[in-house]
């Protein structure tokens, strides 16, 4: 919030600021207060400051002069007052569920602004620079419809997930050239150069609208981290009504997810026809004692429908806005006073009409207005699903997580579940081809395509890592079939290398391409190293000879 430094006249209003005239005679120069407009902030909401104050307004030392984010007329609002009953309703309330009316998102009562901040970096490579442009290899004009000449998406695009936001090249490693090649770099020269597309695209599960763009450069003075030439930021920012799924929380630990939005005229309704907003399950109360919710929500009906108080101003259309002090609130003599005094039932209950059948509901019903506030917990950034993705180079599991794409993990738990109700051939696939068995994955996905049957699957990876670092503690481990046969676990390489290829992992870092690349001669004694080679039986009877001597010492 900004607060008025002294008694002075705002001279100037608008979006981006307010200037303020101290008093101090003429010569005193305005003051100007530049307001936050639409930043993010760390947690990825919208930070934004909104005058209070008009021109030619008189102020004093103190007076609140503009409103930040979650706060009204310089108070911390961090939530809505809400129509609550203690209800269960068909049992979408279970386990602390929450249910919530089409209203609050119909009338934006829970909706709130969220900005994301994608960056790329255009560094220095070993084989030259990469660079930020629009001119990228393989990628459709539609792609490209709303980038400048830059490469850089523009201010206002509505962009989904996929969508090309900075164009950016780096260039490839020079291979051996065919002579269609030779021919296409004797005609057209340099432009034909391999390069390969490393744009920033929007994320999976992000969309909205760019709402700014940031371009950091060397070449213009700015100071950028070692082998950064250019460093390009894109901000996208994305309007979030409330759905099912979102986390709601009270000020008394009261946390729920919102399991049904219900129309505005299936909802409890009083006998004035007032439908409710939201509904608890009363059953969250009991057990864990924050009772202060319950007096909280009587405290707000009795403020809605207002009291008469001495010397407080009698206002019809705004009702009576309480403060309630740490360890010093209103006490439950209080409330009861206080809804005494705004002629409503002293229990705090009325009676309240089905919304679907109009019948009345049996007993009482506990309502009144209670505080809620919407949790960063949102679905939206919950929500994943994966059909093939990335792989982990070591155990060729898929990668965890929503940020790498990856799959659930299928624990040991879920495991013994599946053995529980001997589900052998579904518990097969878990464990190899949607898994690490990586000939196998790629030889069905062939099948599916195509509609053959689905081969036998092979080894897992991770059983083969297994063996090899039982191997690297000097243990030599066998791995034998039903028939008492030596099973072969290591994976014919030229197999692997197939399947690599076409699953489009790179095994062979960047530095190791580099270096093959510029045709480097392998290192004296790699085959030895790599163990292509069997030992021969004057090396066995070496070892076992060395092995005799330290015994007899």
């Amino acid at each position: 919030i900004i607060i008025a430094e002294g008694e002075g006249v705002v001279t100037k209003v608008c979006a981006d600021y307010i200037e303020v005239k101290y008093n101090g005679g003429n010569n005193v120069k305005p003051v100007r207060y530049n307001l936050y407009k639409f930043k993010r902030s760390n947690q990825g909401t919208c930070i934004n400051q909104r005058p209070l104050v008009d021109e030619g307004q008189k102020i004093n030392m103190g007076d609140i002069i503009a409103d930040g984010p979650a706060i009204c007329a310089g108070e911390l609002a961090l939530g809505r007052n809400l129509l609550v009953a203690f209800m269960p309703l068909e049992g979408y309330n279970y386990e602390d569920a929450i249910i919530i009316s089409e209203r609050l998102v119909k009338e934006d009562i829970l909706s709130s602004i969220h900005i994301s901040k994608q960056e790329i970096e255009a560094r220095q490579t070993k084989l030259g620079p990469e660079e930020i442009t629009r001119d990228i290899p393989n990628v459709s004009e539609d792609m490209l419809k709303n980038l400048d000449e830059r490469g850089i998406i523009r201010i206002g695009a509505y962009v989904k997930p996929g969508d090309v936001l900075v164009g950016k090249i780096t260039p490839k490693g020079e291979t051996e050239l065919t002579a269609e090649e030779k021919l296409l770099r004797a005609i057209f020269g340099e432009k034909a150069r391999e390069v390969r597309d490393s744009s920033l695209k929007v994320p999976h599960g992000e969309e909205g609208i760019i709402i700014d763009v940031q371009l950091f450069s060397r070449r213009d003075g700015h100071d950028l981290p070692p082998g950064v030439n250019e460093l390009v930021r894109v901000f996208i920012a994305k309007k979030r009504k409330i759905s099912v799924g979102d986390k709601l929380a009270g000020r008394h630990g009261n946390k729920g997810i919102i399991s049904v939005i219900l129309p505005e005229e299936d909802m409890p309704y009083m006998d004035d026809g007032t439908p409710v907003d939201i509904i608890f399950n009363p059953l969250g109360v009991p057990s864990r004692m924050n009772v202060g919710q319950v007096l909280e929500t009587h405290l707000g009906w009795a403020a809605k429908k207002k009291w008469n108080e001495k010397g407080a101003l009698k206002d019809d259309d705004n009702p009576i806005y309480c403060a309630c002090p740490i360890f010093d609130g209103a006490s439950e003599k209080d409330i009861l006073e206080l809804l005494k005094k705004a002629k409503l039932p002293e229990n705090g209950k009325t009676i309240l009409f089905n919304g679907l059948s109009g019948d009345k509901i049996a007993d009482k019903i506990t309502i009144g207005y209670i505080y809620v506030m919407k949790l960063l917990h949102l679905v939206d950034d919950k929500i994943h699903a994966r059909s093939t993705g990335p792989y982990s180079l070591v155990t060729q599991q898929p990668l965890g997580g929503k940020a790498q794409f990856g799959g659930q993990r299928f624990g040991e738990m879920e495991v013994w579940a599946l053995e529980a109700y001997g589900a052998a051939y579904v518990l097969q696939e878990m464990l190899t081809i949607k898994s690490d068995d990586v000939v196998g994955r790629v030889k069905t996905y062939e099948s599916i395509v195509k509609g053959e049957n689905i081969d036998k699957p092979g080894i897992p990876e991770s059983f083969k890592v297994l063996v090899k670092e039982m191997q690297s503690l000097a243990l030599d481990v066998e791995v034998l079939s039903e028939e008492g046969k030596e099973v072969k676990v290591d994976t014919d390489q030229d197999e692997i290398m197939k399947t690599v290829e076409e699953l489009g992992i790179n095994l062979i870092g960047q530095e190791a391409l580099e270096i093959e690349e510029e045709g480097e001669e392998e290192e004296p004694g790699a085959e030895e190293y790599y163990g292509e080679e069997e030992p021969t039986l004057d090396d066995e009877e070496a070892f076992r000879n060395g092995v005799d001597i330290k015994e007899d010492i």
